[in-house]
């Protein structure tokens, strides 16, 4: 495996902004992989399909939609003595408002490791727990003590993987974006998208 660069990094404009707009909860169990070809040099394109189903297949992914109060960190693990390398991967969600479907659906991630893809203010998608998911690790249920204060949940997931969460590939299906911002908001059945492609930089891989 190469341990050099190729390439530098221009200071970029004051154009982004920080801040989660939404996060698409995909079942673990429910995923496979599907390699393609990409015709952009030094890149593979995986695509997110159904289990049992050729490429292209639709899976389910559940929209959470987010306003404030929400991250996604991803902090490197290396280990010089050990020769190792992996990336957790910590997101953090806060819902507003108390409800019996809600406290049914966070019982239920937390006995899951699902597939998350995070969606942020500079309209990018991340696919966190791509290869072993994302476990919940912590949170509350809170009313609150102030008028004021936060009534609802707050959730944290945290998964380790090999890779850092990679960008979901608009560029190989340009209605990928389209699809996940028409799947139904909390936690519909019937939510679906098409497949989805993954940007696997070739580089990095292990």
């Amino acid at each position: 495996m190469a341990c050099s660069i190729s390439s530098g990094r221009t200071e970029p404009c004051k154009d982004s902004v920080g801040g989660l707009n939404a996060v698409y909860i995909i079942n673990f169990e429910d995923t496979n992989y599907a390699p393609t070809d990409d015709t952009v040099a030094g890149r593979v394109v995986q695509e997110l399909t159904k289990v049992g189903t050729s490429s292209g297949a639709k899976v389910n992914a559940y929209k959470f939609e987010l306003k404030g109060g929400s991250s996604f960190t991803q902090n490197v693990q290396a280990s010089r003595e050990n020769g190792t390398l992996a990336f957790e991967q910590v997101l953090e969600l806060q819902l507003k408002k108390l409800t019996k479907d809600s406290h049914k659906e966070i019982k239920a991630l937390a006995f899951g490791r699902p597939h998350i893809i995070v969606e942020d203010y500079n309209g990018k998608l991340f696919l966190a727990g791509r290869e072993h998911g994302m476990e919940v690790t912590g949170g509350t249920i809170v009313t609150g003590a102030a008028m004021s204060d936060l009534s609802g949940y707050t959730i944290t997931f945290t998964g380790m993987e090999r890779k850092p969460a990679q960008f979901i590939d608009e560029g190989t299906d340009p209605t990928v974006a389209s699809a996940l911002s028409d799947a139904f908001v909390n936690y519909d059945i019937d939510a679906v998208t098409a497949g989805i492609q993954i940007d696997d930089d070739a580089d990095l891989a292990p």
